[in-house]
């Protein structure tokens, strides 16, 4: 009898194997000029191995011109911009003016000779030196009466004496218009200084007669006698000047200019405007500096705090034209410490990132003219020959109402770097940041194409274990059956007889 028919058992059902799973589609090349050619299995062995070659030459010149743009943009390269600007009214400059002597003889007294002698160059041996500090009759103080500022504040010449005529713009000015200032010169003066409740004059005009014009008696007869070298000791004979912004301290022993007696001095300044990069692409210095003396940075007064920090750390006093709440050094602490020290020092100080600084130039004419002298002589009663040897005038002005921007700005940025990176991998390699992209999501789809790969032989492999199982069985079971079949055979044969 055959087998019977019907819907196959659930252990059939079991046996049948499943449908292959539809494999993935293979992940497609990115577009990168030459890769395909490199990596085609079409072709002739000659021909990939040529376009490998241009495609790592192609990438190596890449990598070359690329390190040398980083490079380069690591160096942080500036460059400078210069504009001239015009306008229509300019901020007046302030005008530092300063005797080269320090200190009037007429006015000294015996007990300033005796405690600042030394300090004033007076007690040298020398014959009238002697006749001078003749102290026999005097009867001395125990100590210095009063302070060096006190000092130099009496013996200086006083601007009142000086000067002899003020105008400015055509209007008169007077010493109430200057404010007093000390510098290593001792008593200066200053016009225009930023002062509280005062305005800052301004000029709407360029060229003579727009600006400050002054004439001064330097009184060259109440000079100090040199019979010895000191700081204080000066051999030229006029005044020292200054033109600065009002944000900047005055520093007239190193970056004023003289002015001698017996000439009109013409100054044609013009107003710059600078502007520095801070690190890492300049090496400029913004704020206040720390001590507190001054609330806007500058080279003069980052210079005048470093000498002040050094003097008092080593001297435990202060200079006269120093900041702060130190005690003033005596003329003894002068001549002993204070100037020593300050030769010594050396202060390294960087330009503020906005400052502004004025361009000079200097003509002069001498003065009295032959047909102006007698009327000098009557005006002042004075000389042709005191005129000559002591008066001077002063012309400043701006040369123009225009003002010239000098600004350091950076050479090469970040847009630059990424535009020459772009230009370089478009021309070696034709490849964009997309490429770049698409390179990336190939070897993403490339290892995630693999991964199930790797899963499905070790989750197949238990799979194949059971089925060899059951294949084994089936097996015995057959052999079991076997001999059951044959006696069944077996009965049917006999039962005829």
């Amino acid at each position: 009898s055959g087998a019977p028919c019907g819907p196959a058992s659930p252990a059939t059902a079991r046996r049948r194997p499943a449908p292959a799973a539809s494999a993935p589609p293979p992940p497609s090349r990115p577009h990168l000029h030459g890769l395909r050619q490199a990596c085609s299995p079409v072709g002739s062995p000659g021909r990939r191995a040529f376009w490998t070659l241009a495609l790592c030459v192609s990438l190596g010149l890449l990598l070359s011109w690329s390190s040398n743009r980083v490079l380069h943009w690591l160096a942080f390269p500036t460059h400078t911009c210069v504009h001239m600007e015009w306008a229509r009214q300019l901020d007046f400059p302030t005008v530092t003016i300063c005797n080269n002597n320090p200190a009037r003889l007429p006015r000294l007294t015996k007990s300033d000779l005796y405690f600042a002698g030394h300090w004033l160059g007076l007690l040298e041996a020398d014959r009238a030196a002697r006749k001078l500090a003749d102290f026999s009759l005097f009867l001395p103080p125990r100590r210095f009466e009063g302070t060096s500022l006190e000092l130099l504040d009496r013996l200086g010449h006083q601007l009142d004496d000086m000067l002899l005529a003020c105008k400015y713009r055509g209007e008169p000015c007077g010493a109430h218009n200057f404010s007093t200032v000390f510098t290593r010169y001792g008593k200066c003066y200053m016009f225009n200084a930023d002062e509280e409740g005062k305005s800052l004059r301004t000029t709407m005009k360029g060229g003579t007669g727009n600006g400050l014009e002054i004439m001064l008696d330097i009184q060259q007869d109440e000079y100090l006698p040199v019979w010895g070298e000191t700081e204080e000791t000066a051999f030229e004979a006029g005044v020292r000047v200054q033109i600065h912004s009002q944000a900047e301290p005055p520093f007239v022993h190193e970056l004023g200019f003289g002015v001698a007696p017996g000439f009109q001095t013409f100054v044609a300044t013009q107003e710059q405007r600078l502007t520095y990069l801070p690190p890492p692409w300049g090496e400029c210095v913004s704020g206040a500096p720390d001590s507190g003396f001054f609330q806007v940075y500058s080279v003069t007064a980052c210079r005048i705090d470093c000498e002040t920090r050094y003097i008092v750390e080593n001297c435990n006093c202060r200079m006269v034209y120093m900041p702060g709440d130190s005690p003033y050094c005596t003329p003894e602490q002068y001549k002993d410490c204070a100037e020593p020290a300050l030769e010594g020092n050396s202060c390294v100080c960087r330009n503020p990132c906005n400052m502004t600084r004025y361009n000079k130039e200097l003509s002069m004419v001498r003065i009295p003219s032959k047909t102006s002298a007698r009327y000098l002589e009557k005006k002042f009663n004075r000389s042709e020959k005191y005129i000559t040897d002591n008066i001077l005038v002063l012309d400043v002005f701006f040369e123009a109402l225009n003002y010239e921007t000098i600004e350091q700005k950076k050479a090469y940025e970040i847009a630059g770097l990424l535009g020459d990176i772009g230009g370089q991998m478009g021309l070696f390699v034709g490849a964009s940041i997309l490429t770049i992209l698409e390179l990336f999501d190939y070897v993403y789809e490339v290892s995630l194409s693999q991964t199930p790969d790797l899963v499905g032989n070790q989750s197949r492999k238990p799979e194949q274990e059971i089925r060899a199982g059951n294949q084994n069985r089936k097996r015995v079971g057959n052999q079991s059956r076997k001999p059951e079949q044959e006696t069944r055979a077996g009965n049917q044969s006999r039962k005829p007889e």
